[in-house]
């Protein structure tokens, strides 16, 4: 079986599909790609057995082909050869041969018939739309807050609720909180899933930001599938459950300023640098007119910053985590920031002037 491609018009998906694919895993033909060729088109797969990324490729390919490739080896393959070279496949018993200019390339390949796919669940089943470009906002906005490798495993990863015609998007690590919410063209009853962060990571990758086309989100049994473009990504979610973020958001904070973000941005990235290595932590004086932010070090060095800003209630002498500060501020593009607090030892809550939907919310340091 022999298939001609063009080194471009492969690339892009293997970048889009091998993201997931583990380097080393206990069963070797998930370090494979399924290629499915007919009909002139081409289908390429990739899975870890909890997500899944398949694409379609229109090509004018004639014939069939169904195997599985080293997907690492085939992606560096197709990078290192030069723009515009035309890929010639050669398909015999359980190997592949690749055939570009003078270069040749021979693969082991293992059968598509032992490829482990993943099939969409059935049964429960919320099905909605949302743009490319806003899904991914919303994703932007919260996925730094998740957890990393929390033991509270339902951490690891975003709250995706859906609640009459409202998407909520949640991010925690027990620290920190960020949630945005939009509106949707349809109602719908309560539900609920948890993205593995892993997806939630891919699907920020995959999506475009400045695309208007549709995704399609299935909230199935289990799982949630995502499809746009050419691409279909199926994930199963994290069974646990995630902590009530109403409780978390606090209402009513009195005493609030408003600060430019790029300039409390700068101060805090520079008090950081003086800031205790391990704890990370920053002071925010906050008295009639001024903010002062404070970090010092065990070895006695200490880092002053001073802001101007409208302020006349209660002074606070409050502290933070640096870190959780310019998290925030570094993936929120508002120009205007609005900080709001209780007292000393309640949380802070962080809003962006343009974006109701939006807050983060912080717990305070002792320092």
């Amino acid at each position: 079986m022999q298939i001609k491609i063009n080194r471009e018009v492969l690339l892009k998906p293997l970048n889009n599909v091998t993201g997931i694919v583990e380097r080393r895993h206990t069963l070797p033909i998930l370090s494979n790609l399924l290629v499915n060729i007919k009909q002139q088109e081409m289908h390429l797969t990739a899975t870890d057995l909890e997500m899944q990324i398949s694409l379609k490729v229109p090509t004018d390919i004639e014939g069939e082909l169904s195997t599985t490739i080293s997907a690492k080896k085939l992606l560096d393959i197709c990078r290192s050869l030069p723009d515009g070279t035309s890929i010639e496949m050669v398909s015999q018993d359980n190997r592949i041969t690749l055939k570009a200019g003078k270069s040749r390339f021979n693969l082991q390949t293992l059968p598509a018939a032992d490829y482990p796919l993943m099939s969409k669940a059935s049964g429960q089943n919320i099905s909605f739309t949302i743009s490319q470009a806003e899904l991914k906002r919303l994703l932007k906005q919260v996925e730094f807050a998740m957890a990393q490798q929390d033991i509270r495993y339902y951490l690891n990863g975003l709250l995706m609720e859906v609640n009459g015609d409202q998407l909520h998007v949640v991010g925690t690590d027990g620290h920190r909180l960020s949630y945005t919410n939009t509106t949707l063209d349809q109602t719908f009853e309560k539900n609920e899933v948890i993205l593995p962060r892993k997806t939630v990571l891919e699907l920020t990758k995959l999506l475009d930001e400045q695309s208007e086309s549709p995704v399609v989100i299935d909230l199935l049994n289990g799982q949630v599938s995502f499809e746009f473009g050419d691409i279909q990504l199926i994930s199963k979610v994290i069974d646990g459950k995630f902590p009530d973020y109403n409780r978390v958001i606090p209402s009513g904070h009195q005493n609030t300023f408003e600060v430019n973000r790029q300039a409390i941005l700068s101060a805090l990235q520079r008090a950081s640098i003086l800031s205790n290595e391990k704890y990370r932590s920053i002071r925010m004086v906050i008295t009639n007119g001024q903010l002062k932010l404070i970090s010092t070090n065990t070895e006695q060095e200490e880092a002053e910053e001073e802001l101007e800003i409208l302020y006349d209630k209660t002074p606070l002498d409050i502290g933070f985590n640096v870190t959780y500060l310019i998290d925030v501020l570094n993936n929120l593009g508002d120009e205007q920031i609005t900080f709001a607090f209780a007292d000393a030892n309640s949380s802070c809550l962080i809003t962006a002037g343009s974006d109701a939907n939006y807050k983060y919310v912080v717990m305070p340091m002792r320092i």
